[in-house]
């Protein structure tokens, strides 16, 4: 399909203890990376998957977050003003082709972007050793989604990225395969996603979008047609927001017997196991088997 260009490449997850997220995370069966820092006064840990993967966020230090200027994107302030309304997912993040050329793609097909972002900052490796990664980053948002923000990642140090060791994960999992939204109005975010992903990528039906990408689905849905297929009544706020993501495991009964040793509360359906918002950190976490 011409419109699936750019794959998921990962989840921003704001959370307000990054230690105590990372011990419910292992809980959860994932293995997660050291805690590292960025320069604009974030701090993360990343749980790698096979070819995406999740950043679990927090606030490091508050004296390092810039306000946002004109054509600027502030990473750091946008991820702290979410946090102080909430935990949850705040940003999601595709593969770049190139920051300086999404950027520009995204100009031209009218979405809100912004002067490309670059930085660099320490990772820790498996073995223990410290080294230096870098990333170009293209933001784009839009004005009806004030509680979201996309961008593309460009990666300069892929070699010491991705690490084997921290892709292995006890639950099994192996991908995110959907990010869920939630709108009022699924169809009023058409225009959005195909000048983002390509109007051949986009699909809409009365109340659900369904946005396929190279790696995964982005699928918005109405607050009823939410409820519907998790269970519980739709949360956060008014605007359009993340509310859910689904990541592929090998074995869903072995997920479940996981979970059910470490003690994590999680609602099963035939074919998914879910984990509450309010376990998950503001937003539902959904295991299904690989397809």
């Amino acid at each position: 399909m011409p419109g699936m260009n750019r794959g998921i490449d990962h989840l921003v997850l704001d959370v307000e203890d990054l230690d105590q997220t990372r011990d419910a995370y292992a809980a959860l069966g994932f293995t997660t990376t050291p805690r590292a820092t960025h320069p604009f006064g974030t701090a993360n840990s990343l749980v790698q998957l096979q070819g995406n993967f999740l950043e679990l966020l927090t606030i490091d230090d508050t004296s390092k977050i810039t306000p946002a200027a004109s054509g600027q994107f502030s990473f750091g302030m946008f991820n702290q003003s979410f946090l102080a309304r909430r935990e949850g997912m705040s940003m999601l993040v595709f593969e770049g082709h190139g920051a300086d050329q999404d950027q520009a793609e995204f100009a031209a097909k009218g979405i809100e972007t912004y002067d490309v972002f670059n930085f660099e900052r320490n990772a820790t490796l498996p073995d223990g050793e410290i080294v230096t990664v870098a990333f170009s980053l293209a933001f784009a948002t839009d004005p009806s989604m004030p509680e979201a923000a996309f961008f593309t990642c460009q990666q300069h140090a892929p070699e010491y990225f991705w690490k084997p060791e921290f892709q292995k994960h006890a639950n099994g999992a192996s991908a995110v395969t959907e990010v869920v939204m939630i709108a009022d109005d699924p169809s009023s975010l058409t225009e959005f996603f195909g000048a983002l992903q390509g109007v051949d990528a986009v699909s809409a039906e009365t109340d659900a979008l369904q946005v396929g990408t190279a790696r995964g689905t982005v699928s918005v849905l109405t607050p009823d047609r939410f409820a519907a297929r998790y269970g519980v009544q739709s949360f956060g706020p008014g605007s359009p927001h993340f509310a859910a993501f689904r990541v592929a495991v090998g074995d869903l009964d072995h997920t479940e017997s996981l979970l059910s040793d470490n003690g994590v509360a999680f609602r099963r359906t035939d074919e998914t196991i879910q984990i509450s918002a309010e376990t998950a950190f503001g937003v539902i976490l959904e295991f299904a088997p690989e397809d």
